[in-house]
């Protein structure tokens, strides 16, 4: 009698993402592979010096050789408390982020043949759109045979943004794109 060997399917190993070291941006110390650097900062000399005299300045010191450009030959080093230097860049990168503005892009559509009342309702969500600092892309959608009206789809269109000119400035003019026409209102800074 033969034994079959049965496998265990497709069985993956697990990686798990708290055990892979990322790479380090820079180097340090040992790990800087040049002959040469030129040392930069405000408490040292600043000029061109030996990697081994550079390694011992930085020892001396109590602080990291860090290589800041390594494009340049020779390259560009630092002497730094490394740990500090990575916090400081985190601490820079999330404060550029936050000053950064999300824009977000709202939409209103409404026929060419609106009444007054629903497009005051129109008009008045787009106020409050733009006071928040968003966009505002007005649609005027066509149905059927009304492709017809384009002329007073446009109509619409721009007396909507007459309406709303103290609150936003038209950014693109009124557009034809397949069965409806769009137009793009953006905040006014203030």
């Amino acid at each position: 009698m033969i034994k079959k060997k049965f496998s265990r399917g497709n069985k993956k190993k697990r990686i798990y993402r708290s055990f892979i070291k990322k790479k380090e941006e820079h180097r340090i110390n040992a790990h800087i592979d040049s002959n040469k650097v030129r040392l930069v900062g405000d408490s040292i000399k600043n000029g061109i010096f030996s990697i081994q005299d550079a390694i011992q300045l930085s020892i001396d010191k109590g602080l990291d050789l860090v290589e800041i450009n390594p494009k340049v030959d020779p390259p560009i080093c630092k002497i730094l408390d490394y740990k500090k230097f990575l916090y400081e860049q985190k601490k820079k990168k999330k404060q550029f982020k936050a000053k950064q503005i999300k824009v977000n892009t709202k939409e209103i559509r409404f026929g060419p043949q609106i009444g007054d009342h629903d497009g005051k309702v129109k008009i008045k969500s787009a106020e409050k759109f733009l006071m928040r600092g968003d966009k505002v892309k007005v649609f005027v959608f066509f149905k059927g045979r009304s492709i017809v009206y384009k002329d007073q789809g446009k109509i619409k269109l721009l007396k909507f943004a007459e309406e709303i000119e103290e609150y936003g400035k038209v950014e693109q003019m009124p557009v034809m794109e397949g069965k409806r026409m769009y137009m793009i209102l953006a905040p006014k800074k203030i």
